[in-house]
């Protein structure tokens, strides 16, 4: 993970391929997300700053939103239904998904893959460096993630279908520990056979800058 900080005060990081990373978010920050080299998926989680209970909660975004993803200028919300994060923009396809949840390893080690890398065990390691300790790991908002339900109901997973440089920004909406990681599958079709870095770059609040 590396830091930089511009004039501006604003702040960047990037989560290097199959890695996670907890930052401390503002109110007001804004937060974007940027597909370095395309085709990667990246698992979003954000918890409250100062209640650890209470977290961005997919099922409940779903629920309140009555869709499979927001649109720009809605919120993702937590287990209350409140506001954590506002989607404000989005350069990319706009294929992103809600429905699954992080990779584990036991996921893997069903394919033969002992010992990989995985996203659950990311964002484990990530809180644990915010030192946050949850009582369960909540489905991530998966970014870039090409997939959804076929007529029949069965889920469809395609290749990502973001590009280099695609973005999503958010606002946050409360002070966040914010985790993402960059989704360790490097088999076909998630990330199309490879595994990639994502960027995280952090601007200060219009009111904070004026």
């Amino acid at each position: 993970m590396a830091q930089n900080a511009d004039e501006a005060g604003g702040r960047s990081f990037l989560v290097a391929a199959q890695s996670g990373l907890a930052i401390q978010i503002a109110r007001d920050e804004l937060v974007r997300i940027v597909d370095v080299e395309g085709q990667q998926v990246g698992d979003l989680w954000a918890i409250d700053g100062g209640d650890p209970g209470r977290w961005l909660s997919v099922s409940h975004t779903r629920d309140r939103r009555e869709r499979l993803f927001p649109l720009v200028g809605d919120s993702l919300v937590d287990q209350h239904g409140e506001p954590v994060l506002k989607l404000v923009a989005d350069t990319s396809p706009g294929q992103h998904d809600m429905l699954f949840p992080p990779c584990d390893r036991w996921m893997y080690e069903s394919r033969g893959l002992r010992g990989h890398p995985n996203c659950r065990d990311n964002f484990l390691a990530a809180a644990a460096s915010a030192r946050l300790s949850l009582p369960v790991v909540p489905d991530p908002v998966n970014l870039f993630q090409n997939s959804g339900p076929r007529p029949d109901g069965s889920l469809d997973i395609g290749v990502a279908a973001s590009r280099p440089g695609d973005a999503v920004i958010f606002a946050a909406e409360r002070d966040l520990v914010l985790i993402l990681a960059a989704c360790s599958v490097d088999y076909p079709p998630l990330n199309d056979g490879r595994c990639g870095p994502l960027r995280i770059e952090i601007e200060p609040s219009r009111s904070h800058s004026d």
